[in-house]
């Protein structure tokens, strides 16, 4: 398979076996369900009827008053009571086996060329962590809602496109299903496709 360098003539050969490969609806959305879980911190902590304070004592006679009995003024139908089902640090991450994280990855790379969303670009960097010159360079490519992808941590990019909400940079190892999925174009060096290409095949 060929797909076209921006800006330039030549094209650039990459692997049917990576991205040319069937949409497995399924599968994708069990490894974004399972990365945007892994993603949730799980630290809220409520108190059961237990853990509330006081309610010790008895708050009237078992017998005699008319009164509903209750045997503590800390259960969970009181005002101040606890939790009936009180929330506890919990991890919610998910299992996910490499071989279908791989499948996810090389399907969801190939639907991206199969829409027309995945671009590839020769080199993108910025001269200094400049908003003003990766919105101009994005505005040249006609993009806006981008992800970028580069071969290795370019803090100048990052630091350039930490303002935008509609910008992420990502290098080759660090991508993630999410942000493939989120963003309307994904831009990528050929550097980083290769690296992609490697790890995925």
């Amino acid at each position: 398979m060929k797909i076209k360098v921006q800006g330039k003539k030549s094209s650039v050969e990459l692997s049917d076996a990576t991205f040319a490969v069937d949409f497995n609806e399924p599968l994708i959305h069990q490894i974004v369900t399972a990365h945007l879980a892994g993603q949730r911190q799980g630290n809220k902590a409520q108190k059961t009827r237990s853990q509330v304070r006081g309610g010790g004592a008895k708050p009237w006679a078992q017998k005699g008053t008319g009164r509903a009995r209750a045997g503590t003024s800390r259960s969970p139908i009181w005002r101040g009571g606890g939790q009936t089902f009180a929330a506890k640090p919990r991890d919610f991450t998910q299992k996910v086996n490499r071989k279908m994280y791989r499948g996810a990855m090389r399907s969801m790379l190939s639907e991206l060329i199969r829409q027309d969303r995945l671009l590839l670009t020769e080199t993108f960097s910025v001269s200094a962590p400049k908003t003003k010159e990766l919105v101009a360079k994005l505005d040249k490519l006609k993009l806006e809602s981008t992800l970028i992808v580069v071969e290795g941590f370019d803090r100048d990019l990052l630091l350039a496109a930490r303002n935008l909400p509609s910008v992420e940079v990502q290098d080759a190892q660090s991508v993630d299903p999410v942000n493939l999925i989120r963003y309307d174009k994904v831009l990528m060096t050929v550097a980083a496709v290769k690296l992609l290409e490697e790890r995925l095949g």
